[in-house]
């Protein structure tokens, strides 16, 4: 349980509990693996978790535009 901030520990159970009524009912099984998936995604240490790294990466890489300012090494500020 310390593994993980309450946020995700909400997100776990209730995303375990709908998968498993998924699984029962209708015999469907990728809720139960994506559930699985952000429970193993989201544990927290250090501070730091690869579901945090994976959304940086994304925002870095593909959603947020870059900007650069090019200027001459030589020249004074």
């Amino acid at each position: 349980m310390w593994l993980w901030e309450l946020r995700d520990l909400a997100a776990v159970g209730m995303g375990l509990l709908l998968s498993i009524v998924a699984l029962v009912q209708w015999g469907f099984v990728p809720p139960l693996v994506g559930t699985a998936l952000y429970a193993f995604l989201s544990i927290r240490v250090e501070d730091a978790n690869i579901l945090d790294f994976l959304r940086c990466a994304v925002c870095f890489l593909f959603l947020r535009q870059q900007f650069f300012l090019w200027r001459d090494p030589n020249e004074n500020d």
